[in-house]
């Protein structure tokens, strides 16, 4: 209880004093047994960084990261990293429909070069009719919307915490 009381007087958690009495300890040790000590690595853990949060800004870290199904440590990571870069940060998710979306759109591309092609090569159109080709057109018409629209979700949900309708 006293070592809980001595870390709030110093706003910090219990873990980070301890972590300053350990540094302390092993800071006054003979360099030998300091480097015995010492972790490999080191360096790694100087990447790390705590930030402290109103209990309120907490509340709404925790959602906007489970609304993207992300940690809420690694949602901060990519909204600072997003900040810092210039980036437009999307979650693998996201990225994934995307993807999928531009694949979708390839094969429909290659399939009307290939009906193109036919069509010069016999000097007359072989394959779907002209209401095939306009059923492909809204389908590529409709994924391009599609992806439109889940860029601006994507956008307006880093802005709101989480995807509105």
């Amino acid at each position: 209880m006293r070592f809980r009381s001595l870390a709030e007087r110093q706003q910090v958690t219990e873990s980070v004093l301890l972590k300053r009495l350990i540094e302390s300890a092993v800071h006054g040790v003979g360099q030998s047994d300091a480097d015995v000590l010492r972790s490999p690595h080191r360096q790694l853990r100087g990447s790390r960084l705590c930030v402290r949060l109103h209990p309120d800004d907490q509340l709404l870290l925790r959602e906007r990261a489970a609304a993207r199904q992300m940690a809420a440590a690694t949602y901060v990571s990519v909204l600072v990293r997003a900040h810092l870069r210039t980036l437009s940060p999307l979650p693998k998710a996201e990225l994934m429909a995307l993807k999928r979306s531009v694949a979708e759109l390839s094969a429909i591309g290659r399939n009307l070069n290939q009906l193109v092609r036919l069509a010069h090569q016999h000097g007359k159109v072989v394959g779907p009719s002209s209401e095939g080709v306009m059923a492909f057109i809204k389908v590529c018409e409709a994924l391009r919307d599609h992806t439109k629209d889940l860029i601006k979700a994507n956008t307006r949900s880093w802005e709101t915490g989480h995807e509105t309708d």
